[in-house]
């Protein structure tokens, strides 16, 4: 009975052509050596889920670019911008035919207007960061992050120009722009990114003075946005608690990515100290 039984179970399966055998057997040994092929480089999945292999060069242009940032890193903070940095005012007049009716705008007698060129004598700044940490040596990483709070690509802050801040900003140039707003700009970037920091750091939009109130109305005797605007542009004996209360403003980027590879614009080509004429970069990423 048991010998029946097994030649019935033999005749029940089914004969697969050798040809498909032999296909199965190809495209099995062809992901065993994709499989291996992924495990000895490095692997990184995208946004859709598919991954992409790193090249070797990529790693070691990094490498160098870290050891170049860190040569630069302790230069700056040995010596100092040296010619780079100016320690007196700058100007630079455009030439333009239309009307101003911003009061801190000098036009000149050429029908020019007159902007400042650098930051020298301003007492706040406002930085925006404009580059990615990739190739970054780990003590600029940490200045950007950690001392000033930029973890993100177009985020910015106010930060009081001091001598000190100074130094930190050249070791960070070449990843960000910074300069003097105009109150104007100060009250749009407040009023339309404007986000405050409440209950030990949750994220809150500046929708009502009643928020600005409870959070510094008692200590600082800030009630209102426009109490905010005046002792940020100022630079008062509060801004310190000011800025801390802000979050850090998430900005757009100026050019779309299909712009930029298209005018083949290479990423951060402008950036450092741009004086007065941040106003007008500010007022792209609003």
């Amino acid at each position: 009975m048991t010998n029946n039984n097994k030649n019935n179970n033999n005749d029940d399966l089914q004969l697969v052509p050798e040809t498909l055998l032999k296909k199965r057997h190809d495209l099995d040994d062809l992901k065993r050596k994709r499989a291996a092929q992924v495990r000895k480089t490095n692997k990184v999945y995208s946004k859709s889920g598919k991954f992409y292999v790193r090249k070797p060069e990529t790693y070691l242009a990094r490498a160098k670019s870290r050891r170049n940032h860190t040569i630069r890193y302790k230069r700056v903070m040995r010596k100092g911008m040296q010619k780079r940095a100016s320690d007196s005012k700058q100007y630079d007049t455009i030439m333009t035919n239309e009307e101003e009716d911003e009061e801190e705008v000098i036009v000149d007698k050429n029908n020019g207007i007159k902007y400042q060129r650098n930051s020298v004598g301003s007492k706040m700044v406002f930085v925006v960061r404009i580059r990615n940490d990739v190739g970054i040596s780990d003590k600029v990483k940490t200045i950007l992050r950690n001392k000033l709070g930029l973890k993100a690509d177009y985020q910015g802050i106010f930060l009081r120009y001091t001598p000190r801040n100074r130094k930190l900003l050249h070791c960070v140039e070449p990843w960000i722009i910074y300069g003097q707003l105009s109150k104007g700009m100060v009250s749009d970037l407040i009023n339309r990114r404007g986000y405050g920091r409440i209950n030990g750091g949750e994220r809150v939009p500046l929708t009502d003075n009643t928020i600005i109130e409870k959070a510094l109305g008692d200590d600082s005797g800030i009630i209102c946005v426009e109490d905010l605007v005046h002792e940020i542009h100022s630079s008062g004996k509060e801004f310190r608690a000011a800025s801390s209360f802000l979050w850090p403003f998430r900005l757009t980027a100026p050019k779309t990515l299909f712009e930029t590879q298209k005018l083949n614009d290479k990423e951060g080509r402008i950036y450092g100290d741009r004086g007065e004429e941040i106003d007008k970069l500010v007022k792209q990423m609003l």
